[in-house]
């Protein structure tokens, strides 16, 4: 049966507004990841032509910079009467997990980040809480060192979640090494390979722990830098 105009793609675009357009950009990225969607599959997730979507957009880069924004949004900040490292503590597990729920989202605002815009409220308040702790003129320095590092270990756990065969296999082969005397870093790395292999709650916590681990080290590292500043 023939479509008749009123409910073609380009009758129904006019109702569309920008925000419609981002909705279905962030709902697509929940589903398959900010890089596995293309500007032809949104318009047609909005009952569009492309063409609609660069009329209120842009082309797909513009419209991945306003996911991000969207996705940073969605950010609550954390009491400010809390010291700067548990401050941190808490905004860096609040962004991984709403970097979590939008995959592909972390890899890309460890390269880039939000606009100035959108980032504007959380990096004020960071670096003044790093400014207030006394890092001086090294506080965005310390701001960028620990969202970064926050960013680039939720990026690790997305490219690890998209190849489960490759990570895999990895473990194994490492595990393997686990009672090779010869080498004892890599026995040691071997065993806590197997560990995984062999503990299932280890394993689903893996990730988590981690990416608490890469925060805690830098938060620490920066306390002693705080140590030495505020000692000269």
């Amino acid at each position: 049966m023939p479509t008749s105009p009123a409910d073609s793609p380009r009758s129904r675009s006019g109702a569309l507004t920008a925000d419609k357009v981002i909705d279905a950009a962030v709902a697509l990225t929940v589903e398959r990841g900010l890089d596995n969607w293309t500007l032809r599959q949104l318009a047609a997730a909005i009952g569009a032509y492309p063409a609609v979507v660069y009329h209120h957009v842009g082309d797909r880069d513009a419209v991945v910079c306003a996911v991000l924004d969207r996705v940073v949004g969605q950010l609550e900040l954390p009491d400010d009467r809390l010291g700067w490292q548990e401050w941190f503590s808490a905004l860096l597990a609040a962004l991984r997990e709403v970097l979590r729920k939008h995959p592909g989202t972390a890899r890309r605002m460890a390269a880039f980040g939000p606009s100035v815009e959108a980032a504007a409220p959380t990096l004020d308040r960071g670096v003044r809480i790093l400014l207030d702790a006394g890092f001086g003129e090294e506080s965005p320095l310390a701001y960028t060192l620990l969202t970064a590092t926050a960013c680039q270990f939720v990026a690790l756990e997305d490219d690890r979640n998209c190849s489960p065969a490759l990570r895999l296999n990895n473990t194994e082969e490492y595990a393997g090494y686990r009672q090779r005397d010869d080498l004892p870093g890599m026995a040691a790395q071997g065993r806590a390979m197997h560990r995984l292999l062999t503990d299932p709650e280890q394993a689903a916590g893996y990730h988590a722990k981690l990416f608490d681990a890469a925060v805690g080290r830098c938060l620490e590292g920066l306390a002693c830098r705080l140590a030495q500043l505020q000692s000269s």
